[in-house]
């Protein structure tokens, strides 16, 4: 089956890797005879990052750059290169060279045998304890809570189908979870070791911090994919049990003053089953407001500001006369002012 390709790379402040990536990708996509096109996304770098990638577009009909004002997070970089890639596959892999292009081909097979998305697994990682550890609490919590159990959720190295990712809508952190969004759909989700080089430029941006943050839209997802349709249920399945072990303190206690059996009002569980139901309720009613807006979500404008834009802009890419994989056409090397999206 031959398939076209398109290979997403966010970047914020890597200037010692871009050359490099490339370099390796097209060493290891061209073997494959596979169309290619490369989207840098410049996620607000202060370095000398954008130009190295502006370099590269100049050079090589293959290579997109978005750039982006100031630092939208990783979920937008990927949105706004999902935007712009015209593959029937769409790869996406971080730009420090921990993740090898020489797996591209492998994930290519798995695509070919009919799976919809394939997650990497970095089963030899070469990461600080502090950032695998919020890792593997991460993946064992979401996979229990979607019934997808993948090893490495925060992978970024993944390959989609082009049919798969028109479903997504991706902003926050919610980059981490799209084996799960797409899983809910229906889509079918695989796994495969890959190979984790340690971090030789630059430094990491993750830790507990991102992984509080990850917890955070945790509750997003489930809102969007399991709860999407009755999010009150969610929130009913919180509230209730609290207001009602609310209800049930405040009743003893009004048993124990219709008895005679002291004075309730200097007693603590007065005050906290009044917090009780205060709390319960108001997240029930937290339920009944998002079944009112639950249609309404962030448009593409919203999650990002485009400064300018650089590579082709047909809708497919294709093959050259020659036989090397480049863009169906290029456009002048002039910038696209994006400034609204």
């Amino acid at each position: 089956m031959s398939l076209s390709l398109s290979i997403v790379v966010p970047f914020f402040n890597e200037e010692e890797t871009i050359d490099k990536l490339y370099k390796q990708i097209v060493a290891a996509v061209a073997p494959t005879g596979c169309p290619f096109e490369v989207i840098y996304v410049n996620d607000g770098s202060t370095d000398l990052g954008a130009m190295k990638a502006q370099k590269l577009v100049e050079s090589n009909t293959a290579v997109s750059l978005i750039n982006f004002r100031t630092n939208f997070g990783k979920a937008a970089a990927l949105s706004a290169g999902f935007r712009r890639a015209r593959g029937d596959v769409v790869i996406t892999m971080d730009a420090d060279l921990q993740d090898d292009p020489a797996e591209i081909p492998r994930f290519l097979e798995q695509i070919r045998s009919g799976v919809d998305v394939v997650s990497g697994w970095k089963q030899k990682r070469h990461d600080p304890l502090g950032k695998t550890l919020p890792s593997k609490l991460f993946n064992a919590v979401v996979g229990r809570i979607f019934g997808l159990r993948l090893h490495d959720y925060n992978c970024g190295f993944k390959a989609y189908r082009r049919s798969a990712l028109v479903h997504l809508n991706l902003y926050g952190e919610l980059h981490r979870f799209t084996p799960a969004l797409l899983h809910s759909l229906g889509f079918q989700v695989s796994e495969i070791p890959v190979t984790h080089h340690p971090r030789s430029h630059g430094q990491s941006k993750y830790g507990w911090s991102r992984l509080i943050k990850g917890m955070i839209d945790l509750f997003t997802v489930l809102l969007s994919t399991r709860f999407r349709m009755r999010p009150a249920h969610l929130f009913a399945y919180i509230g209730l049990p609290i207001a009602g072990s609310g209800f049930a303190a405040l009743t003893y206690l009004s048993v124990l003053w219709l008895i005679g059996a002291g004075p309730i009002g200097s007693r603590p569980l007065l005050f906290l089953g009044i917090m009780a139901v205060l709390f319960g309720t108001q997240m029930v009613a937290t339920g009944l407001i998002a079944e009112v807006i639950r249609a309404s979500r962030p448009q593409e404008e919203e999650k990002y500001l485009v400064e300018s834009e650089y590579g082709p802009t047909e809708e497919r890419i294709g093959q050259s006369q020659s036989g090397s994989m480049i863009a169906a056409k290029q456009t002048p090397l002039q910038p696209t002012d994006r400034r609204s999206a």
